[in-house]
């Protein structure tokens, strides 16, 4: 052979090395540009206040498109609490659920990770961090709604401040201090007599929605029972709760929307800093709050999108409803609501129901 066709040889070789390293490269980036990182870890662990169907869906077609294992826990109230103990050596990898006020208070806390996702430019700046922090994947109104079987429209408390109302009594039921929607709501109403400098006034008007509530629920579903067994007639709830219950229960259920407005909480996602499967946690992010995630949310579990091109393929009575949105400060809300549910918990919850 000679030495002039050994280096074709060689160049040939040379050249299909190239053009293989350049292919690869080209893939590598197309699965970056995409949100698919090629290094993604083998596993991503959640955090989460959602209900167990609702995460299995996420979980599962993000395994599907991705292959990484998810690996979810349902935390609840207990949420924010089990972050901020792991602070030193985070467990979890993404925090998915609960309330704007808590993801203000734990970035206040240093404990996320700023990371934004692909279609995080497109909410409104209601709902997210300023800091790309936290970003909304759920707006959630907190509505009163009651039976109408027992009731009709004209006798229903026209605002919150009616539920303490003598001729309510024993009519209420509500969520027990544990739930975010709860916290979120008791403190909200709270927060509006603040602002007039009258939160005494505040604190009176929960004595006596207090006195007229018949039971407190730790779990939404007994909560609903109960009104479905016609022991109550009135509570406040999520919408989408309110709204499952009436389609899916065929409960006679009426929302009721407050003079005065209604909470209207923003269910978020956040990058859990020094997280252990970074990757992983940055694409599970980009997945679960993309347009087609939520529309997807919205048809199977009636829970409103923040994402504006979400709306084209979620359920018509979501663009058809309306409400009145409470005027609430939440991150100033988000550095009161722990000291002023522990007093509504010690100071407030049956105390003068058990004195009698």
């Amino acid at each position: 052979m000679t030495i002039k066709k050994m280096i074709s040889i060689i160049l040939v070789f040379v050249m299909i090395f190239t053009l293989g390293a350049c292919a690869t490269k080209n893939t590598n980036s197309d699965a970056n540009s995409k949100g698919e990182s090629t290094d993604l870890e083998e596993k991503v662990v959640i955090y989460s206040t959602h209900g167990e169907s609702m995460l299995e869906l996420v979980a599962e077609e993000f395994e599907e498109k991705t292959g990484v294992k998810v690996e979810f826990i349902n935390l609840k109230g207990e949420l924010a609490d089990r972050v901020r103990a792991e602070k030193g050596n985070p467990q979890s990898d993404v925090m998915f659920g609960g309330a704007s006020s808590i993801f203000m208070k734990l970035t206040e806390e240093g404990l996320f990770e700023a990371y934004e996702p692909a279609w995080g430019k497109d909410l409104d700046f209601l709902y997210k961090s300023a800091d790309n922090f936290w970003f909304g994947t759920i707006q959630t109104p907190v509505m009163m709604f009651y039976n109408s079987d027992m009731m009709s429209a004209e006798d229903a408390p026209k605002d919150w401040a009616d539920l303490s109302k003598e001729e309510y009594k024993d009519q209420l039921v509500f969520r027990n201090a544990l739930s975010s929607s709860a916290r979120a709501t008791y403190s909200s109403l709270l927060q509006q007599y603040e602002k007039e400098g009258s939160i005494e006034e505040g604190w009176t008007l929960l004595k006596g929605i207090d006195m007229n509530t018949k039971q407190y629920y730790g779990s939404g579903s007994l909560m609903f029972q109960a009104l479905g067994r016609k022991e109550a007639s009135i509570s406040f709830a999520p919408l989408n709760s309110i709204i499952d219950n009436k389609i899916k229960n065929e409960m006679p259920l009426e929302v009721i929307d407050a003079e005065s407005g209604s909470p209207i909480i923003t269910d978020g996602i956040a990058l859990i800093k020094d997280a252990k499967h970074p990757n992983a946690a940055k694409a599970f992010i980009d997945f679960a709050g993309s347009p087609e995630m939520q529309a997807k949310l919205a048809n199977e579990f009636n829970r409103l999108p923040t994402h504006p091109d979400a709306f084209t393929d979620s359920p018509e009575w979501m663009e058809e409803i309306k409400f009145k949105p409470m005027s609430v400060d939440w991150s100033d809300l988000s550095s009161k609501e722990s000291e002023w549910m522990q007093k509504w918990d010690t100071e407030i919850k049956d105390t003068e129901k058990d004195a009698k």
